[in-house]
């Protein structure tokens, strides 16, 4: 969806991310890209062929970012994942695996700037 290269997200990182274990976010970023940069280390919160209840997407999302509702209305609109129309359940479409390069768990090259 978007060109992301190493320094483009090493830059992003060191910017926008207070913690890697638990990923904690300094802020949700306005531009398109780096939206889609929170979204491609978020994926790997959640587990392929399961389906989550709102009320464990919120739980899951809550340390994240302090606006957690808009990162998980962002999965579903960059289609990351999918939900039925009432909100019930929700589910991956997008494998994290075809995302790895966006595990801050298994990435010893990049270190969030430590703000507090």
């Amino acid at each position: 969806m978007f060109d992301i290269s190493e320094q483009d997200f090493s830059t992003f990182v060191s910017t926008h991310v207070d913690s890697f274990d638990p990923l904690v976010l300094k802020q949700m970023p306005v531009k398109e890209k780096r939206k889609y940069m929170v979204l491609c280390m978020v994926i790997h919160l959640f587990e392929t062929n399961r389906i989550y209840h709102e009320r464990e997407i919120n739980q899951i999302l809550k340390p994240v970012a302090e606006d957690y509702v808009m990162i998980r209305r962002y999965l579903i609109d960059y289609q990351f994942m999918a939900r039925k129309d009432d909100g019930t359940s929700y589910w991956l479409l997008k494998d994290p695996k075809d995302f790895q390069a966006f595990n801050l768990t298994s990435r010893t090259d990049i270190t969030p700037i430590q703000t507090k």
